[in-house]
């Protein structure tokens, strides 16, 4: 009973911009001098800036000026207070929904899920910190959703597949976005580029490498395949293979 009251209020807040609010109850006492809407703001604003823990309870009352105890009333706890900045960062990616204008073929309506993904990624890099399994069920996740399916909905696939593809896509394409989210986080924590990184490490092809033991990767350094640095590569591969993932599902 307690999940399912805990799940439940959840929800409510998570659709708190999404449903018809009920008129306050006359004499019931001041007007509050928060919203939800606010705090989870606050909490987005903290972990952009600070990394993710910095978006405690604690630090989003101190910013907002209120106790800690006052916040609880607005997000009952910091699980929450987390599911609803997720959902909020999901929904910021700028996709069309129903009935409105969309750009070119059905490719690149998946560009723009692309593009759009890798700017809330690099707005909020905390979320590379944050579980996908189990994502809130909010208006952000739905929306994105709805956007792929509609967009592969276009193609001639069966149900079953039209969801299997705008799945595959989904995966795809936000843990790439993920990655590149950490590698961020991880240079901006280190102050050390990942080229630096790979540099003061350069001993381990003059000592440590065997060829007999590598020989495919003997051969692509051979051939000039390993020329472009890690962000370079990264992107080149993330391009390479979002293209063959269209191309099978366009063929399917």
């Amino acid at each position: 009973m307690v999940a399912s009251v805990t799940v439940d209020r959840t929800l409510a807040l998570l659709w708190r911009n999404h449903r018809p609010l009920a008129p306050a109850a006359k004499g019931a006492g001041r007007r509050p001098s928060l919203d939800v809407n606010e705090v989870v703001a606050t909490g987005i604003r903290l972990a952009d800036s600070d990394g993710l823990t910095a978006a405690s309870m604690g630090n989003v009352a101190k910013e907002l000026g209120v106790g800690t105890m006052t916040l609880y009333t607005y997000a009952p706890s910091k699980d929450e207070l987390l599911e609803l900045m997720v959902d909020q960062a999901l929904g910021e990616r700028e996709l069309p929904g129903p009935g409105e204008p969309r750009p070119g073929d059905w490719r690149a309506q998946v560009q723009l899920y692309s593009d759009q993904t890798q700017l809330m990624f690099q707005r909020h890099p905390w979320l590379s910190q944050v579980s996908p399994i189990r994502p809130p069920a909010g208006p952000g996740l739905l929306a994105a959703r709805e956007y792929l399916l509609s967009v592969v909905s276009t193609l001639d696939l069966t149900p079953h597949d039209t969801n299997t593809a705008a799945l595959a896509i989904s995966t795809y394409v936000d843990s790439a976005a993920s990655l590149q989210a950490e590698s961020l986080l991880i240079e901006r924590a280190s102050g050390q580029s990942h080229d630096s990184w790979w540099i003061d490490r350069s001993d381990l092809w003059e000592t440590y490498f065997d060829v007999e033991r590598h020989p495919a990767m003997t051969a692509i350094w051979n051939a000039g395949g390993f020329t472009a640095g890690p962000n370079e590569v990264a992107a080149e591969s993330y391009r390479y293979g979002l293209d063959r993932l269209l191309d099978g599902i366009a063929g399917a």
